[in-house]
């Protein structure tokens, strides 16, 4: 099945309000259309397991069928489909390093839960074959690697019992950066692709963005620009700056770019395993001429590596490509997608 150019679906059964109004009317078919009309070959589909599980464990039949009939308009679509686990009980990315905190590595109940929904997803979409599993959406925590492991193990077993053959994604930690799959441990299973996101440089990507510790919500970002301008700013290059401290002032920010994935190129190819890049994307805050320049230079990245990639995102969510604010760049940004 080809994941080469594909778009996120934010919004609609993830970081919502879980509503039958919601879900209804923020995509649709017309939706579907579209996407397949622009050239996209798949959808990532962000989820959560809300739309589907209870708290309780049991299962929410009316929500598996709102994905099996999507799944299905994608296919009549020619479009395959990426059933990305956006939050699973007692895992939500926005909660890592907060108060309220992540309890799923520290609970074997929440941990039975979780491998039992891929269990009921696994049995209820094996016979899809346009239908691509991602595990988990950007587990965060640093300590968390061997714990996510452990469970990426336990529920791979499970869902090859049901889909043998169904390709299945993950990601490292520290939401899901280039920099951390060289924590994964060796794939012991074939048809697994492993996937990373990338915003970098941050502090252009997600400028003036309230949600970002640190960010000055009135400052514009540029791009291109050295690396002594980047450094200037308050928020770190990489996860925490870990990832780029050893990058010169003379670099441009582009470097960035090619250091991170140059890297996960050369970890996925040590282990023999498919990359893909889930999430990439330039807020709806910065300048759209210099928000064409970063895509311009991460997809020259992917075109080099054939990394397959979707973009983040579809409508709103601040980072919609089909919003008003990409309204000027918009064609030269679906050429490079979908090229």
């Amino acid at each position: 099945m080809n994941l080469e150019k594909g778009i996120n679906f934010g919004g609609w059964l993830s970081q919502c309000i879980h509503t039958k109004e919601h879900y209804d009317s923020f995509i649709t078919k017309d939706d579907v259309i579209k996407v397949s009309e622009l050239g996209f070959d798949h959808i990532r589909l962000p989820f959560d397991y809300e739309v589907i599980q209870n708290k309780d464990g049991s299962f929410i039949e009316e929500g598996f069928a709102r994905l099996y009939d999507f799944v299905q308009e994608c296919r009549q679509n020619n479009l395959n489909v990426v059933l990305d686990l956006h939050k699973a009980c007692g895992y939500d990315f926005n909660d890592a390093g907060t108060e309220k905190g992540n309890s799923l590595f520290d609970s074997s109940e929440l941990q039975k839960m979780f491998i039992s929904l891929w269990d009921q997803i696994s049995k209820r979409f094996a016979k899809c074959q346009n239908v691509a599993f991602e595990l988990l959406n950007e587990v965060v925590e640093q300590n968390a690697a061997d714990a996510w492991n452990k469970l990426i193990a336990q529920t791979i077993t499970v869902i090859r019992k049901n889909a043998p053959k169904t390709p299945v994604i993950y990601g490292g930690i520290q939401w899901n950066s280039a920099s951390t799959l060289k924590f994964l441990a060796k794939p012991v299973d074939e048809n697994i692709i492993w996937t990373f996101h990338e915003y970098e440089p941050l502090i252009f990507t997600h400028q003036k963005a309230p949600w970002v510790p640190g960010m000055d919500l009135n400052k514009q970002i540029k791009y291109p620009a050295k690396m002594s301008y980047f450094r200037e700013e308050s928020i770190p290059l990489g996860y925490k700056g870990k990832d780029v401290t050893d990058i010169t002032d003379n670099y441009d920010g582009n470097y960035i770019l090619q250091k991170l994935i140059s890297e996960a190129v050369e970890v996925a190819k040590k282990n023999n395993v498919k990359l893909y890049c889930g999430e990439y994307g330039v807020i709806d805050r910065a300048p759209t001429t210099d928000t064409l320049a970063w895509f311009k230079d991460i997809h020259q990245e992917f075109t080099k590596f054939h990394i397959n990639h979707a973009v983040w995102t579809y409508k709103k969510m601040d980072f919609g490509i089909t919003d008003e604010h990409y309204k000027d760049i918009f064609k030269d940004l679906i050429q490079l997608m979908t090229k």
